[in-house]
């Protein structure tokens, strides 16, 4: 005969608790001494005894899940959205995201659902997804400028938090890095090396983060007597870092310093130049910005801004967690420093 599942009560027996403390420490109420607290936990854990996730989403209202929503301006083909979501899962940043946000979210008992917005259907799906009540909140990763989904999030009073400053004003929470900063950080350090023919590919200038690091890179390189750097706009992929240095070294064949908006974009830019004959750093000097795996798998390794994106991640869940659980009622901005990674590259 299988043994009976441990019960609340063979936990209370094991804790010398009532049943009720036990479950109010389970239900996560707030006013449960913290030894009274280790005490039910390790009761629970010599007990085996396991939650009934559907009984306690009843007693809390909340189901321990929630939403990690790519969105953006997707193709309206099963095709296009297909190849967004691929886009999506091969870039190194998002696994970054997913890193950050499971850290927080793992040892809360809590869990990410993932979903992509790219269309007007799959926003309303979201949307429809929260307000159901299938997922307690909603963190969002927007990848274009014009995204709608903030905006509709907002308006429908859902919890939500922002992985960056929307660009248009919308009452919801975000994490962002300083990323004027980060371009500072770039054309000083190619300046210093004593580069003079300095060019730039940028990330999408539809995408807010790339105008900020652009901005930030060209007011420094003026402030220091360069009243124009070349630009090409690349996608913040290899390919389009690639497509980028070609073309600059056609126009700009005497380059010495390129800043690139991504690692991805930077390592394209690297194996344009070792295949045209261009030693880097001694011929010309790279710049990245991230500081993801591209920017080690790179050769030369590469010297990059650092965003710390994980960090940022596992704010955006707390401020979310913060939210459901109601204590924080106002939305609240967290702006992350970019720090220089000085590596082979530059």
């Amino acid at each position: 005969m299988s043994r009976q599942a441990p019960t609340l009560e063979d936990v209370a027996r094991e804790a010398g608790v009532s049943r009720a403390t036990v479950s109010r420490v389970i239900n996560g109420v707030r006013n449960v001494d913290p030894a009274i607290q280790e005490t039910v936990r390790l009761a629970i854990s010599r007990t085996g005894y396991a939650p009934n996730q559907a009984a306690r989403s009843l007693v809390t209202r909340r189901t321990e899940t929630v939403a990690l929503v790519v969105s953006g301006a997707g193709g309206v083909s099963d095709e296009e959205q297909n190849a967004f979501a691929t886009r999506v899962l091969a870039d190194p940043f998002f696994g970054r995201v997913v890193s950050g946000v499971v850290g927080h979210l793992r040892p809360r008992s809590m869990h990410p659902v993932l979903m992509f917005a790219e269309t007007v259907e799959a926003r309303e799906a979201v949307v429809t997804y929260l307000r159901q009540g299938s997922a307690d909140g909603a963190l969002v990763v927007s990848t274009h400028a014009d995204d709608p989904l903030p905006a509709l999030l907002a308006g429908a009073g859902l919890p939500a938090v922002l992985f960056a400053r929307p660009s248009r004003p919308v009452a919801l929470s975000y994490v962002d890095l300083a990323h004027r900063d980060g371009g500072r950080l770039a054309a000083e350090h190619l300046l210093g090396r004593g580069c003079r023919r300095i060019v730039t590919v940028s990330g999408p200038l539809a995408v807010s983060a790339s105008q900020e690091r652009l901005a930030g890179f060209r007011d420094t390189m003026a402030r220091r007597g360069h009243a124009y750097v070349p630009l090409v706009q690349g996608g913040f992929t290899v390919d389009s870092g690639m497509a980028a240095m070609t073309e600059l070294l056609a126009e700009h064949p005497d380059v010495d310093g390129v800043f690139a908006a991504n690692d991805l974009m930077a390592q394209g830019i690297c194996q344009v130049l070792r295949e045209r004959g261009r030693r880097v750093p001694d011929d010309v000097a790279v710049v990245g910005f991230d500081d993801s795996s591209a920017a080690l798998a790179c050769r030369p390794p590469l010297t990059t801004v650092r965003q710390p994106v994980e960090d940022m991640a596992a704010a955006m869940a707390r401020l979310l967690d913060e939210q459901i659980r109601g204590v924080r009622t106002e939305p609240t901005s967290i702006i992350f420093d970019p720090e220089l990674v000085v590596r082979a590259s530059a």
